[in-house]
């Protein structure tokens, strides 16, 4: 029988539960065990597709084409566990389960469905879809705070979950914040509490205290959270602010003993835990031997977790590497308006992410002239390799009003045009070409050499592609079609084999890169910058 974890918020959102469940699957995972990672949002969105990265960040894309939370990415960088769409259930897609069984209208069998118990037990189904006999342990994630009124029937879910399965087989985790009032120069314990108090009313008692702060909590406060929480005070965990990075997180909570907690909680069988690569990856952070600037230019620079995956396998490249990857965030609109010189002198690569809309697209083409005449690396990801498509048409094929039928439906040269698939296509949400996708590979191409292999699959979500139309003219000029669709009907990857480092890409690379083994794409775009920066490093 699987054994469960629950994760709660309380105080303030943001505190990192994401990153406290990965770390968690990643200390139970080193020890053994077989852990399966789930998420649910508070809100009535169907799924995070349709919504502004403003609002809620990246979307994150499984293999299966499922489109979920950003904290899925966490989960996946830091542990193995497969992800489906059964990890990640929002308000709205469980209230649409169970109003689409109302109106079938055999499965309630003409009773008044309720929020209690029809609700509360669809959410219990979807925790239970993932404890399958090759799982040990089950981490659910609870999206947003206590005392949010959208929250509250997920907590009582699973405060049910625990009489079904059994107190024994449950532990409850609670992330708190302990907030420094400088003013009075002390930590205050009374907003803990006081979330705590919220949880015990609803029917959970938290098992075990992850705090949050900027400053040490003193033994005097950890036995007074202790005392007034109803915990075991070794159960009272701190975990202050990373000043370097997140991958100090879970050698943090090693530290503080919290999967030993979880294992005798949960009586489970493990072996010695294994973090001996972890320490070496965290080495190579803390102590590395060159740094190179990357300045990813985009539409939503002012979110920083609009392009979470992005950063995150820069910083991985930079890992491989044994080097920082300094990040320099570039507004596309601003670049567009004042000039790429102002913004990219002594940038060392260049990349232009994926995005949506028109806004900002002629400051994403700057950028890529900028690259591509200077001889910088240049790395398009999604719409980034639509915007390369577009500026080398205007500037070495000379079709000077070339676009994507996206932005301007009447151009002459649509260079960029809707796939055919969509054509039909009217509802918005979960629509695109989403999920994993098989590619094929040009011997030869820096593709080739970076994957070392010649067929590969990776996660898309788009609507527009390149304009077969054109591949003729784009090929007889120097730009190479270096990844295709098996069929060869769609083109996938596009470089420029007499630039240094010149490569865009269709798919969404990023989703797939990991802390200890860097994409490919991304690990020699980074490796192309430090050659450029430091020629005697390689």
């Amino acid at each position: 029988m699987a054994k469960h974890i629950f994760v709660t918020g309380g105080v303030v959102s943001s505190l990192g539960k994401g990153l406290t469940c990965a770390s968690v699957g990643m200390l139970l995972e080193r020890r053994g065990l077989r852990v399966r990672l789930q998420k649910f949002d508070p809100y009535l969105n169907v799924d995070p597709g349709t919504m502004s990265p403003y609002q809620h960040g990246e979307v994150y894309v499984l293999d299966d084409g499922a489109e979920t939370d950003l904290d899925l990415g966490h989960y996946e960088r830091y542990t193995n566990a497969p992800l489906t769409r059964a990890c990640n259930f929002t308000t709205g897609q469980i209230y649409l389960s169970v109003i689409n069984k109302e109106r079938a209208g055999t499965y309630y069998e003409g009773k008044t469905v309720q929020v209690i118990p029809h609700i509360t037990d669809e959410i219990k189904a979807a925790v239970r879809s993932l404890a399958t006999d090759d799982v040990d342990v089950v981490i659910t994630e609870i999206g947003g705070t206590v005392g949010d009124i959208e929250g509250l029937p997920f907590l009582e879910a699973i405060r049910q979950f625990a009489l079904d399965a059994g107190r024994e087989n449950c532990v409850y985790i609670h992330l708190t914040l302990v907030p420094y009032l400088k003013a009075a120069a002390e930590l205050k314990t009374k907003p803990t509490q006081h979330s705590v108090g919220a949880l015990r009313q609803i029917g959970i008692q938290p098992d075990v205290l992850i705090c949050r702060t900027e400053h040490p909590i003193s033994p005097e406060d950890k036995d007074k959270i202790a005392l007034f929480c109803n915990i075991e005070r070794k159960a009272v965990i701190e975990e202050r602010d990373k000043q370097f990075s997140i991958y100090e997180v879970p050698l943090s909570l090693m530290n503080n003993g919290l999967d030993e907690i979880l294992v005798k909680r949960l009586n489970l069988k493990v072996g010695p835990l294994q973090m001996d690569d972890w320490r070496d990856l965290l080495d190579r952070v803390l102590h590395p031997e060159r740094e190179v600037t990357i300045a990813v230019v985009g539409k939503y620079i002012k979110h920083r977790d609009a392009y979470k995956s992005v950063y995150e396998a820069l910083d991985h490249a930079g890992i491989a590497h044994h080097s920082r990857v300094i990040i320099k965030r570039v507004e596309a609109e601003e670049l567009g308006h004042e000039g790429a010189d102002s913004f990219l002198n002594g940038v060392d690569g260049i990349l232009v992410p994926g995005g949506f809309g028109m806004r900002g697209i002629e400051g994403k083409i700057e950028a890529i002239r900028f690259a591509r005449t200077r001889g910088i690396p240049f790395f398009g990801i999604c719409l980034g390799m639509q915007c390369a498509t577009i500026e080398f048409a205007r500037s070495v094929l000379g079709y000077t009003d070339a676009n994507s039928t996206e932005f301007d439906s009447g151009t002459q040269h649509p260079v960029i045009s809707l796939l055919d698939e969509q054509r039909g296509v009217r509802q918005r949400g979960a629509s695109m070409r989403l999920g994993s996708c098989p590619c094929e590979l040009l011997p030869g191409s820096h593709a080739v050499k970076a994957y070392g292999h010649s067929s590969i699959n990776e996660r898309h979500r788009h609507r527009y592609e390149f304009n077969n139309d054109y591949r003729e003219a784009f090929e007889s000029h120097g730009f190479q079609i270096s990844g295709t669709s098996p069929d060869g009907a769609l083109v996938e990857i596009i470089e420029i084999p007499a630039h240094p480092w010149f490569l865009a890409v269709q798919f969404h690379p990023e989703f797939k890169s990991k802390p200890i083994k860097a994409h490919p794409l991304f690990r020699d775009f980074v490796g192309a910058a430090i050659r450029r920066k430091h020629p005697a490093a390689h």
